[in-house]
Parts: C-alpha cells; sequence; structure tokens
C-alpha cells in the first residue's frame, strides 16, 4: 500500500507516528501546503521515518493532487485537512482512481427557512450523492473514519451484532477534564471544525422523523464518563455519526452530545455574537490598502495551534457510544468507550491525547484495507464494515477500548 496523507498538522503528524510503527504499508507521502510543516513532521520520524517522504500540496488544488497521487503511485489518499478541503480531496481521489479516506465529511448548509427545525444540506451529502460513481467504478471511499466520526460508530456496528436484539437508542458521548496550563481558552482540536460542528444546528434522528435539527446546545444532561473523568454536562451539536450510524444500524434514535462546559460554550457563542464565526472574507485596513481574511481564520490563527498544547496538557479524553435497547427480552443500557490520557500519548508519541485518538483510528482501518479484512466499493461509512477485526486491531496497537454496563 502506497498512502498520500494530505494535512501534517497535529492529526496528520499523528498519524506520521503510529503508522510509523506498522508494517502494512510500503510508502507514506506526507503533503502540507506548508513544506517545512510536512519537512518536520517526517524529519521527527527520525530512524523510522525511511518509507516516508514530504512533499508540498495544496489540498483545494485538485489537479495538484491528482499529479501527486500520480507520480507517487499512491493507492489510498488520507484526508488529514480540516473540512473545507473534503470535497477537492474526494474529488481528487476519485479522478485518480485511488481509495479515498477521511476523518470529517463534507459540509453542512442550514436550512433557510427552519435552521432549527429542518434539515438544510445535510453532513456527507454531497459524498453519498456520488456513491454510485465510485461503486460502479469499484472504487471504495471511506469517510468518517476519525474517533468520532470513526470509532464511535465502530461501536455502533459492534453493539448491533454483539450486544443487542434491537436498539432503542444510539447516543455517542465525549467527554473528557483536560485542561491546558497557562491558556483560559485553548481548544485542543481545530477551532475552524470546534466552530463548525458546535455553532451548526445539531441533527437527530428518529425512526418516526428521519433526520432534523434542533438548537444549539440543546437537551443538556449529565454524563458520567470512566477512568477518573467523572461527571460533565454535554449538550447537542452537530456530528457525523448521526447521518451515519442510521444508514446501517436500525436504532429508533441517532444523536451526538458532547462535553463542552459553560465557559467553552459562552465563548463560542460571543464569536457567533461578533460574527468572528464567518468564513466569508471581510475587508480589513492593511499598510498597502485593504485586504480580504475570513473571520473565522483570524480567530484560529489567534490561538495556539492545539498540535503545540500537549507539553501543558493534563487528563484524559472519552470517546465513545452510549447504547440502550434489548438483549434476551431484557432491557440492557452499555457504554463502550476508548479514553486516552494526555500523559501516556506525550510519553509513547509526543502528541497530545486528542489528536492521537483521532489519527489512531483512520490507521487502524488503512491495516484493515491493506490487508482484506475490510473491503467494500462506493461511498461507505466505519458501520458498513465487521467491527470486531477493527476493535481486535486497536487493542494490539497499544490502546483497548472499554465496556460498561450502565
Amino acid at each position: 500500500m502506497r498512502v498520500l496523507l494530505v494535512g501534517a498538522g497535529g492529526v496528520g503528524t499523528a498519524v506520521t507516528r503510529i503508522a510509523a510503527r506498522r508494517p502494512f504499508f510500503d510508502r507514506m507521502v506526507v503533503a502540507d501546503r506548508d513544506p517545512a510543516r510536512a519537512g518536520a513532521a517526517v524529519a521527527a520520524l527520525g530512524g523510522e521515518g525511511a518509507r516516508f517522504r514530504a512533499e508540498h500540496v495544496d489540498a483545494g488544488d485538485e489537479d495538484g493532487v491528482v499529479a501527486l497521487l500520480a507520480r507517487h503511485g499512491c493507492d489510498v489518499l488520507l484526508n488529514a485537512t480540516d473540512p473545507r478541503f473534503v470535497m477537492p480531496l474526494f474529488r481528487a481521489a476519485r479522478r485518480a482512481g485511488t481509495t479515498y479516506v477521511d476523518m470529517a465529511m463534507s459540509l453542512s448548509r442550514p436550512h433557510a427557512e427552519r435552521p432549527y427545525e429542518e434539515c438544510g444540506v445535510k453532513l456527507g451529502d454531497e459524498q453519498f450523492a456520488r456513491s454510485g460513481e465510485w461503486a460502479a467504478a469499484g472504487a471504495l471511499a471511506l469517510v468518517g473514519m476519525g474517533v468520532e466520526p470513526g470509532l464511535s460508530d465502530v461501536f455502533a456496528r459492534y453493539a448491533a451484532d454483539e450486544l443487542f436484539d434491537g436498539i432503542e437508542e444510539i447516543g455517542v458521548r465525549d467527554g473528557a477534564n483536560l485542561t491546558v496550563d497557562g491558556h483560559g481558552f485553548a481548544p485542543s482540536f481545530s477551532i475552524w471544525t470546534t466552530i463548525e460542528e458546535c455553532l451548526n444546528p445539531p441533527v437527530v434522528y428518529e425512526e418516526d422523523r428521519g433526520w432534523f435539527t434542533t438548537e444549539p446546545f440543546s437537551e443538556p444532561e449529565v454524563f458520567d464518563f470512566p477512568a477518573g473523568i467523572g461527571p460533565v454536562e454535554c449538550v447537542n451539536v452537530e456530528h457525523e455519526e448521526v447521518l451515519l450510524v442510521p444508514r446501517w444500524v436500525d436504532a429508533r434514535r441517532v444523536t451526538f452530545k458532547y462535553g463542552l462546559g459553560r465557559e467553552f460554550i459562552d465563548t463560542l457563542r460571543t464569536l457567533r455574537l461578533l460574527g468572528l464565526d464567518r468564513t466569508e472574507p471581510v475587508a480589513v485596513p492593511g499598510p498597502q490598502g485593504p485586504v480580504r481574511v475570513s473571520p473565522r481564520d483570524v480567530v484560529a490563527a489567534c490561538l495556539p495551534d492545539p498540535a503545540t498544547l500537549g507539553g501543558r496538557m493534563r487528563g484524559k479524553t472519552c470517546a465513545g457510544t452510549w447504547v440502550r435497547g434489548v438483549k434476551d427480552g431484557a432491557p440492557r443500557e452499555v457504554y463502550l468507550y476508548h479514553v486516552v490520557d494526555n500523559q501516556w500519548s506525550m510519553a509513547e508519541y509526543g502528541c497530545q491525547a486528542v489528536v492521537w485518538q483521532t489519527a489512531v483510528n483512520p490507521v487502524v482501518a488503512l491495516e484493515l484495507l491493506a490487508g482484506g479484512a475490510w473491503s467494500g466499493t462506493g461511498v461507505l461509512g466505519p458501520e458498513a464494515f465487521p467491527a470486531e477485526p477493527f476493535l481486535d486491531l486497536l487493542t494490539a496497537y497499544g490502546s483497548p477500548w472499554g465496556l460498561r454496563e450502565q
């Protein structure tokens, strides 16, 4: 297997450090619009970096990506960029005839008249609209294969196959007790992505209604997370699992709730109030005349790079899937989860916990694809594949998962 990894930020760098320890691929080309960043990711591997090469590419330049795939004979494109670049990279992979894997899906657009009641364009709609084209070509696009979405979806499939006879509700629940020394507000993941998923109308799925939307940060609940994290208030946010799980797993209701904390929510609301969540460029005075910049990009530039926070970060992060249903005629409720301690991920890989937890899952998926344990055609989510091989291999990577009866 020869892989083109596009994006050498926090998650992309973590991908290289995890993959370097695995033998399933022959070459990984690490490409970024910042050549220095791609070079640093490869250089950091030291003696383990012989199978890696740094390149420059603009993720929005389809022709450039197609040419890079051809030049290195890559048969897989792994997208580690932010969601703005999903569609250019998705299209480039199809043009080049390569497998495509991402960790976030094509962007949504709220309903013009009823944004908090009805869906407009949903996450992934643009990709799923092209599933027939991929299937006809015998090609695979594996979408939403990070941790959330990704591992959370694998948990949903495992629960349906192994733990329940019927499922009432699947709820992804994400919480942490992470702190960053010296920073009052320092998101542990891309602020661009965080704003997108937290301020867009959250989507809920119900069997009788289909997909519908609600107000941001709605339906607060306190969820007790394992591994000493404890109770965290979680709220609805927009996330891909709600759009993915019902396509392959029968459940009467599907939700995603994120443990953000009141201060974090208030900061995001302030960004929206000031218009700083906007992506459309605005004119800003400059020394040589007005320049046009995206307010959201300004916010991102003013905050610390999440990849640099690991040394000042303390605590654990937990991603998991809560499932309620029936087994052998009796009610059952479980939480399947994966916890990463920042102290461990920094000591073992030099990566902070959130980006490491996101990165390990596409590497596991690539290894399953390389070995044939996972295969398929069309645009498919993680739920379309058997869960047990994935969970076994994740454990073999030294990062076991857990199951708690509720």
